[in-house]
């Protein structure tokens, strides 16, 4: 007996008998089919997760521009991203589960490993892993990156239905998983840029010169910064309108000094392009009647709200030093250069060609009072008299100069001397007119933070 065991053309003449007998089951043939159904819901639902989550801005944008059923349910599961990352998983794992029993019941129906379980463990363990890794998660998930709006098209209706259907599960998961959040977060609590400014403030020896620790804190909040607060108003920009002669865009030039100047068609919000005074220096000699429109290089243009780290490397790939800043309506806000950007790191940097018009308006009389141009950035303002940027942002609004502050707080156009208070700080309105405030007298009294 004990060699009739241990031949091989015995052993697998005893296999094959177990497996043919096992094929014409019923039980069996059900069950492969059932398997293989799973094995593609669990390929569904592993793309599906990657689908969602790798959405990107310009895909939402598509989908939320076509109104249809599909992707209004596209949209009304990314409304809810925990509950659908829970649904997936707990879908995603009794499918799994299923495949698993399915798949040791077939396999033990087929063939006969009491003898051998090793070899019985790597077909039920490894071979059935593999087969899941392989069909139910790596390909699907590779096509469903490659194609993430067809998939998360395809199973937005069954994720729904799966979403209703596991709602109670689900609700466990994502309360848990607030309950971990909520604790992680107390322990791995972020720093704040302010906090982090003030640990320059405390770590800086005091050998270390004032400019180098400016400079660092300009470099802590650099990507926390939006062109919008750095930005130079449309109503301070020099600009040429298209149809002018050649002799006033000289004249243009030597007034203003810049040497790249926007140029627009009939309004300020249709820029044209940008003029390099360079381009036309072989020109100078021509008359008036040369088309000095042919100089004008395209415009960058950026939203207000794009941080200057960003802006700075697109500035470096494009090899520009100007950008047009415009608002949500296309409209142009203002210009932003180079040279404002690396000035929010090393601090205001001045030349030869600067002019005192170019320099932020304001006049200290001591410590505690001020008085600026009322047009003056809330982002300048606060790094002269040494303030949070964050200390406006309960009641800025949209507003992004000293003006807009004192408009937001009184919801009108003040009166000449009216004083308006917030936290430590005491506007007074020194000059206006009908359309808008010009300059404001500011006074710090930081033993009245508690105030409004």
């Amino acid at each position: 007996m004990e060699e009739a065991d241990s031949d091989p053309y015995l052993l697998f003449g005893s296999i094959l008998v177990n497996t043919l007998s096992g094929i014409f089951s019923m039980g069996v043939l059900i069950s492969m089919i059932v398997i293989l159904l799973l094995l593609f819901f669990s390929a569904l639902i592993s793309g599906s997760e990657i689908a969602y989550f790798s959405l990107s801005p310009v895909n939402l944008r598509d989908i939320k521009s076509k109104e249809s059923s599909v992707n209004k349910q596209i949209l009304k599961l990314l409304d809810i991203p925990k509950r659908l990352l829970a649904t997936i998983l707990i879908a995603n794992n009794f499918v799994n589960v299923g495949i698993v029993i399915l798949s040791a019941y077939v396999s033990a129906a087929l063939f006969d490993f009491s003898n051998y379980p090793i070899l019985g463990f790597v077909v039920e363990v490894v071979v059935i892993t593999t087969l899941l890794l392989l069909f139910g998660e790596i390909m699907p998930k590779i096509f469903a990156n490659q194609r993430p709006v067809f998939f998360a098209s395809f199973m937005a209706r069954p994720l729904g239905f799966l979403v209703k259907l596991f709602y109670p599960l689900s609700s466990i998961l994502v309360k848990m998983t607030r309950l971990i959040d909520k604790k992680m977060g107390k322990i791995n609590k972020e720093i704040s840029m302010s906090e982090l400014s003030e640990a320059i403030d405390i770590t800086v020896d005091d050998a270390a010169s004032e400019e180098n620790t400016k400079i660092l804190k300009g470099i802590v909040k650099f990507t926390d910064i939006d062109v919008k607060e750095i930005m130079r108003s449309r109503l301070d920009i020099v600009s040429i309108e298209s149809s002018v002669s050649f002799e006033e865009v000289l004249n243009v030039v030597r007034e203003s000094g810049y040497s790249r100047i926007p140029v627009y068609t009939d309004t300020f919000d249709k820029i044209d392009g940008i003029l390099y005074v360079k381009d036309l220096l072989p020109h100078i000699n021509n008359n008036g009647d040369f088309a000095w429109k042919e100089l004008i290089r395209p415009a960058f243009f950026v939203p207000e709200n794009k941080k200057i780290n960003d802006l700075l490397q697109e500035i470096q790939e494009k090899k520009v030093h100007m950008a047009i800043v415009v608002d949500e309506y296309g409209g142009t806000s203002g210009i932003v250069t180079l040279e404002d950007i690396i000035e929010e790191i090393v601090g205001e940097i001045s030349d030869e060609f600067d002019s005192p018009e170019d320099e932020i308006g304001y006049t200290k009389i001591d410590d505690n009072n001020y008085i600026f141009e009322a047009k003056t950035s809330i982002h300048d303002f606060c790094k002269i008299v040494g303030a949070d940027d964050s200390i406006f942002d309960e009641v800025k609004g949209d507003a992004d100069s000293i003006a807009g502050i004192i408009l937001e707080l009184t919801g009108k156009i003040p009166e000449k001397n009216t004083t308006v208070k917030y936290q430590y700080f005491e506007f007074k309105v020194v000059t206006v007119d009908k359309r808008r405030i010009k300059m404001v007298g500011v006074s710090l009294n930081k033993t009245g933070e508690n105030e409004n």
